[in-house]
C-alpha cells in the first residue's frame, strides 16, 4: 500500500517525468542487454585506489573534509592544470572539490545565474544544463550543432546573444557526439565574449580522452577565456570510479566565492576518503596522461568490430562515445530502433534524440565503449545480425 498525501505540489519541472534513459534501463533489464548505453566503465579501477581509500578510513579519515576540499588534493588538481595547461589556479581560493562533476554544474549555475537571466548551450547536450538554468528561473536557450560534424555555428552564437545572456555553456569532448573543440572555437568564443560580463561554463569531465594524437583545448588553455571561464571536471570519470561522486571545479576566484557559497549548503565537502586516495593517486601523472591510448584501444575495437555492420560510424576525437548512423537501412524514429535493438538483438544503446529538448530526430544512436572487451565484442556482435527495416 502506498501513502496518499493530502499535500498539492506545484512543479518547477512540469515537463519533467519518466526519461528515455529509465526506460531504456527498465527494459534492457526485462531482457538481459549488452550495455553499450551507460557512459560508466564496467571494469575494475586501479587496485591502489580502493587500498588508498581502505586506507584512509583506517586510519580515521571519516569526517567532513574541508568545505573546499582536501588540500593535498587542491595541490595536485592545480599543480597537473599548470602543467598540462600552463593556468596557475590559487589552491586555496580558485580550486573546489565537489561533491561529483554534476553537483559543481549544479553549483556553478545556481551561484552564477540569476532569474531573467539567458543561459546560451548546445544541443545535442548532457540533459541536467537545461532543468537547472529553469530551476533559477533563467531562460535556457538551445543552439544545435550542425550534423553530422557537431560543429559550432558561432555566427549564430552571436545572433543569440542578448543583454541578458549570462553563462554561455559548452562541453568539450563532447557528451553525446565525441566532438572536440579546437583552437579556431576558442578564438570564436573569446571574441564573442570579450568586454562582456558572460561566464563560460565548460564541462571538460572528458579532458583526458581525446584521440589521435589531438590536444584538449580546454579553457585553461586560453588566458582570457581562463579569466572568465568556470571549469568543471571529474575524478569519477578519469578513473573509472563513476560511484565514488568526487569532481572539482576551478574558477577566478571572484567567481569562485559565489560558487562556494551555493556548494557550502548544498553538500558542504565531498566524501573525505576518496579525497584521500585521489590525492595520493595523482602523484603519479602516468594515471591520467595513459588514458587517452586505453579508450582509443577500445574506440579502435569497437569500430573494427562494427566494420560490417549496417550501421555507418560517425568520427569521435573524445570522450567514451560514438555516434552510428541508420537513415539509410530504417526509416524508424531513433527511439523506436532503440528498443528494437534491446528487445530483438540483446544490446542497449541511447537514441539522440533524447539529448534534444525538442526530440530532434536525426537517425542517429550512441553507443559507449567505457566497457571491458567482452562486452564490447558481444555487443558488436549483436548489432551486426541487425537487419533493415
Amino acid at each position: 500500500m502506498t501513502l496518499r498525501s493530502p499535500v498539492k505540489t506545484r512543479t518547477k519541472l512540469p515537463d519533467v517525468g519518466t526519461t528515455i534513459f529509465t526506460v531504456i534501463g527498465q527494459l534492457s533489464s526485462q531482457h538481459n542487454a549488452i550495455n553499450l548505453s551507460q557512459g560508466a566503465p564496467n571494469f575494475a579501477c586501479d587496485t591502489r585506489l580502493v587500498q588508498g581509500v581502505t586506507r584512509a578510513m583506517e586510519e580515521g579519515h571519516n569526517q567532513y573534509a574541508p568545505m573546499t576540499g582536501l588540500r593535498a588534493l587542491k595541490t595536485r588538481v592545480a599543480e597537473k592544470i599548470a602543467d598540462l595547461y600552463g593556468t596557475q589556479y590559487d589552491v586555496d581560493s580558485e580550486v573546489l572539490i565537489t561533491a561529483s562533476a554534476s553537483e559543481g554544474l549544479y553549483s556553478a549555475i545556481s551561484g552564477l545565474v540569476h532569474p531573467g537571466d539567458e543561459v546560451i548551450y548546445f544541443e545535442p547536450s548532457f540533459d541536467s544544463y537545461a532543468p537547472i538554468v529553469r530551476l533559477q528561473g533563467a531562460t535556457p536557450v538551445a543552439i544545435k550543432l550542425t550534423v553530422p560534424d557537431f560543429t559550432v555555428n558561432w555566427d549564430e552564437v552571436r545572433a543569440a546573444i542578448t543583454p541578458r545572456t549570462r553563462m554561455i555553456i559548452i562541453n568539450t569532448p563532447h557528451n553525446p557526439s565525441g566532438k572536440v573543440f579546437d583552437a579556431n572555437d576558442l578564438q570564436q568564443l573569446a571574441a564573442l565574449t570579450r568586454n562582456t560580463d558572460i561566464v563560460v561554463l565548460s564541462d571538460e569531465v572528458y579532458e583526458h580522452v581525446v584521440f589521435d594524437g589531438q590536444p584538449h583545448h580546454g579553457m585553461a588553455t586560453h588566458p582570457q577565456l581562463a579569466e572568465r571561464s568556470v571549469i568543471i571536471s571529474s575524478l569519477g570519470k578519469t578513473y573509472h570510479v563513476t560511484g565514488w561522486r568526487v569532481g572539482y571545479c576551478v574558477a577566478p576566484a571572484e567567481i569562485m566565492d559565489e560558487i562556494c557559497k551555493v556548494h557550502q549548503f548544498l553538500m558542504f565537502s565531498a566524501d573525505t576518503p576518496m579525497q584521500y586516495a585521489f590525492a595520493e593517486h595523482m602523484n603519479d601523472p602516468q594515471t591520467w596522461l595513459s588514458l587517452s591510448a586505453f579508450y582509443q584501444r577500445k574506440r579502435d575495437l569497437l569500430q573494427t568490430l562494427l566494420a560490417e555492420s549496417p550501421f555507418k560510424l560517425l568520427p569521435s576525437q573524445g570522450s567514451f562515445f560514438l555516434l552510428a548512423d541508420y537513415s539509410h537501412f530504417s526509416d524508424e524514429s531513433d527511439s523506436e530502433i532503440v528498443k528494437r535493438l534491446i528487445v530483438d538483438h540483446g544490446v542497449a544503446t541511447i537514441p539522440l534524440s533524447a539529448f534534444y529538448t525538442d526530440g530532434t530526430d536525426n537517425k542517429l544512436i550512441r553507443l559507449s565503449f567505457a566497457k571491458d572487451e567482452a562486452t564490447l565484442r558481444a555487443g558488436a556482435a549483436a548489432l551486426c545480425q541487425v537487419k533493415s527495416r
